[in-house]
């Protein structure tokens, strides 16, 4: 009998599990039910009877108590995944067989004779289809992007920088992170070595962990102020009376003197990329900017006098769907005067109005940003739920749960 076109339209399984191991990822399914469909014939001759006998027809199968184990590995290649099949078996425990076509009423009976052969067949099928399946999952981690845009300017490198690390409850994968600009200006690069564990969550239950090493977020630091967005000119504030040198006269006098009833503008401009530090229980930011003060006088905009400022805050992060999202407050600063074309300046009568101003525009300016937030690696179609935030020394990692569904 010969066994042809084998197409296995239905699946169900009873109980599986997912066992990482030293050599590669174990799946076993067990108690696993199958409907297929096949074609079959036979031809049948012998001396005694010189005429050839032969019939075909269409047969249905359901397959009870179907057994499936399959071993995969996994590895980096070139800053992608590579998965592929290291072992595959299939026992099959009890068929139910039906024949269409031809004389099937006769042979209904004598299918017993060829139960072994079509278990055997179906086995085959099914480790065939197995092994397409995981080369099609295989070109599917090929074609993942390389790369995930945060906005117009910067994108997360997300390539695989080691092979997956397998213990007995978990796959670990390291990626590089770090953010790139997309119109390829160099930004300085970010090299660190992993002394702890990769992921820290606390409920092992938790599905997915994602570390994300301080590395990443002072590479996006240092790419946006290379593209230059880290500057800022103010001409609007709660109290626009500061932006007129009638509300400097009594801080600065010869401010007034020199520019009565002048509207002014403040030019924020960073002097080099935030730094930010992650400890086990804060997230700390520590800004250095130049202050210019600026007279507009007719057409003109001329600077009277510079500021540099260091600014120290702290972070709190969160998660808003895939996204990991942020916001910052102000804890102190200090300031001293780098310039000045109107005089000394007395800075501590400054000094709260510079507070007025880091607080009521500077950092809602900057939390408007830090709240649309950047994505994290997830593959698409994924989203985050139950969402916990470890803090850890020099590391963030989000732990949760993930879903599936098409947006």
């Amino acid at each position: 009998m010969l066994l042809s076109n084998i197409t296995i339209y239905q699946l169900q399984e009873l109980n599986s599990y997912v066992k990482p191991g030293d050599t590669g990822l174990a799946i076993i399914a067990s108690g696993t039910t199958c409907n297929l469909s096949m074609d079959w014939s036979y031809e049948y001759n012998t001396w005694i009877f010189p005429v050839e006998i032969s019939d075909k027809g269409h047969a249905s199968v359901q397959v009870e108590g179907m057994e499936v184990g399959l071993t995969l590995g996994l590895k980096n290649q070139e800053g992608t995944l590579k998965l592929s099949l290291m072992d595959c078996g299939c026992y099959v425990k009890d068929l139910s067989i039906k024949l269409d076509g031809g004389a099937s009423w006769l042979y209904q009976g004598m299918i017993d004779a060829f139960e072994e052969q079509i278990g055997s067949a179906v086995e085959n099928a099914i480790t065939k289809n197995l092994g397409e399946g995981i080369l099609k999952l295989d070109m599917f981690l090929q074609s993942l992007p390389k790369e995930i845009p945060v906005d117009d300017d910067a994108s997360i490198n997300v390539t695989f920088v080691d092979n997956p690390s397998l213990s007995n409850s978990s796959v670990g994968f390291d990626i590089n992170g770090l953010f790139t600009a997309r119109k390829k200006v160099p930004i300085p690069m970010y090299y660190y070595k992993n002394t702890l564990p990769s992921v820290l969550c606390t409920e092992p239950a938790k599905m997915l962990g994602i570390s994300l090493d301080e590395a990443v977020f002072n590479s996006a630091s240092a790419l946006y102020y290379d593209a230059k967005f880290m500057q800022w000119i103010v001409d609007k504030i709660p109290d626009q009376s500061l932006l007129n040198t009638a509300g400097w006269r009594f801080i600065v006098p010869q401010l007034y003197k020199k520019y009565p009833n002048d509207d002014m503008n403040m030019n924020l401009t960073l002097s080099s990329p935030p730094i930010l530090k992650i400890s086990e229980h804060n997230l700390d930011a520590t800004v250095y900017a130049d202050l210019i003060i600026d007279v507009l006088e007719a057409d003109q905009v001329i600077p009277v006098a510079c500021i540099s400022l260091v600014i120290r805050g702290s972070g709190s992060v969160g998660i808003a769907g895939n996204n990991l999202v942020g916001s910052v407050k102000l804890n102190d600063f200090s300031m001293s005067l780098k310039w000045s074309n109107i005089g000394n300046l007395r800075m501590y009568l400054i000094q709260p109005l510079m507070w007025t101003l880091i607080q009521t525009v500077f950092v809602p300016n900057a939390n408007t940003h830090l709240a649309k937030g950047f994505p994290l690696p997830i593959i698409h179609g994924f989203t985050v739920q139950n969402a916990e935030i470890i803090f850890s020394r020099s590391k963030i990692t989000v732990c949760g749960d993930v879903v599936f569904g098409e947006s």
